[in-house]
């Protein structure tokens, strides 16, 4: 076969645990459910950091957060990392982002020849958290996004992703029509269904606040919280909040149909695939950067490395390529660059990736028993903490905490806390020693606390004179739209013209 076209798509703090192909009641979205029916679907798929930026660093570079600077909401990606779009440009790939990807600092693409649209957050280094004051708390949200929550017309939100939607389709119809065709890598990520839970009402009416469901696990007393989660529970300010069962209700409605509006931009998306014959050779690939807790254990948000928080939908879709099938090897989003430069043709030798292809798998072969690394290294701690997942255990790692170890196979709600336990000690001192051997946490954290210090400064500096222009400033050639002097229109048009497959 050729080189397949790549189009990637991305949600935003989508939880593999609230769509219905990984077992949710409630939850429809057909599109993505049609995806799943006729794909790969990964069981057991991660984000190796349960927040937006340094997951989506991790999964661009195929490294671990820690091992490009990506440890929090406004990191300096650094130029000379090579992301999966260098390594597929070097295949012969057009590259194009559309949508969110979370960089700060002055490289803005990153290895995509294209942009559509700027990002929805900043690219400076204003929300550098301060690690050194353990004090000085840096709050993003707290829980006002649960407490008020419902239909609306319009939100920030929307307008972002109806735009990274529109600029998509039109530049797949472009390439659909391309006089030159070429392999593309398409990228497009959507913001939603990120909080705040708000939603358009032909969504939103797509559920009755009565087939809401609640947690499946309560709210657990605050005094009984592990160290982890009890920064977390504080750092929300969740025990300021009085949460109801129908706030809980509330929020979780509007996170549903937020993913019921993903769903139906994913299905225009490979509408046009499948009307310009483009899906024939077309590998789709849908994964999100974290989940959201959505009040399992009292908990909201992200930033934890509980199922909901930490586990995302990975979904690979090529009829015409692998067979439909279902993975239960534990993967991550590290993954992605070696399997897209594998299908790329893997022309390119990967200098450096923690992550492994996926392709494989694809095929429906067996890869060797596998570790997966997760790190949480922003605001809400001020230590580093780890997570280890193998075939069977979690292991929940920091230095300065207990260890908390779960056996997700007789205990998927992760009630358990098996640390103590001394007929699993051989697993617990596999697990912590695998831990010791890939982190230095307190070197880690010196470097952490450096890094954080100047980027700090470097903001700070900002604020006096003429800032740098950091942020994305999407630019359209109109000399080469429609028509224009020395053409004429019926040749243009002729051009112009992408007729129905047969």
């Amino acid at each position: 076969m050729d080189k397949p076209n790549i189009l990637f798509v991305m949600a935003d703090q989508m939880s593999a645990k609230a769509l219905p192909f990984y077992g949710h009641k409630v939850v429809r979205a057909s599109a993505l459910s049609k995806l799943a029916s006729q794909g790969v679907v990964f069981e057991n798929a991660y984000c190796n950091s349960p927040l937006c930026g340094p997951s989506r660093l991790s999964m661009m570079s195929g490294l671990l957060p820690s091992k490009v600077g990506g440890y929090d909401n406004a990191p300096e990606f650094s130029a000379t990392t090579p992301t999966f779009a260098h390594y597929l440009r070097l295949n012969g790939y057009r590259t194009c982002l559309s949508g969110k990807m979370h960089f700060a600092g002055p490289d803005q693409l990153h290895g995509y020849e294209e942009r559509l649209t700027t990002d929805i957050y900043p690219s400076d280094f204003g929300w550098t958290p301060n690690w050194a004051e353990p004090k000085a708390k840096v709050k993003f949200q707290d829980m006002q996004n649960v407490l008020e929550t419902g239909p609306c017309l319009r939100s920030l939100q929307i307008d972002y992703d109806d735009d990274v939607e529109v600029q998509a389709v039109r530049w797949l119809y472009d390439r659909a029509r391309d006089s030159k065709p070429q392999p593309f890598m398409l990228t497009v990520s959507f913001t939603s269904p990120h909080d705040p839970y708000v939603a358009r009402p032909e969504f939103w009416n797509l559920y009755t606040d009565d087939e809401i469901d609640l947690p499946e696990v309560s709210a657990l007393d605050p005094a009984s919280l592990d160290a982890h989660s009890a920064r977390i529970y504080e750092h929300y300010s969740i025990g300021a909040a009085t949460v109801t069962d129908n706030h809980i209700r509330n929020a979780r409605h509007g996170y549903y149909a937020s993913i019921e509006y993903i769903d139906a931009k994913l299905a225009a998306l490979m509408n046009v695939l499948e009307e310009t014959g483009l899906s024939d050779n077309t590998v789709v690939v849908f994964v999100s950067d974290h989940g959201d807790m959505m009040g399992e254990r009292g908990m909201y948000y992200k930033k934890c490395f509980f199922e909901w928080s930490v586990r995302v939908p990975m979904i690979v879709w090529a009829p015409k390529r692998f067979a439909p099938n279902r993975v239960e090897t534990p993967v991550s989003l590290l993954d992605i660059l070696a399997t897209f430069n594998d299908l790329g043709g893997g022309g390119t030798e990967i200098l450096e990736t923690d992550g492994t292809s996926l392709v494989p798998l694809l095929r429906g072969e067996q890869l060797p028993d596998r570790i997966i690394a997760g790190e949480f290294l922003a605001e809400g701690v001020f230590e580093p903490t780890f997570m280890l997942r193998d075939s069977r255990y979690k292991l929940f790692y920091s230095e300065i905490d207990p260890p908390l170890l779960f056996n997700l196979e007789a205990d998927p709600l992760e009630l358990n806390n098996l640390a103590q336990d001394i007929s699993v000690k051989g697993e617990l001192t596999r697990l912590m020693a695998k831990a010791e051997s890939l982190w230095d946490a307190s070197a880690l954290k010196i470097d952490i606390i450096a890094d954080q210090n100047k980027r700090r400064l470097i903001a700070k500096s900002h604020q006096f004179g003429v800032p740098p222009a950091w942020d994305f400033q999407p630019y359209t050639d109109a000399s080469q739209q429609y028509v224009r002097a020395g053409r004429w229109t019926v040749e243009v048009e002729a051009k112009a013209h992408l007729n129905p497959i047969e």
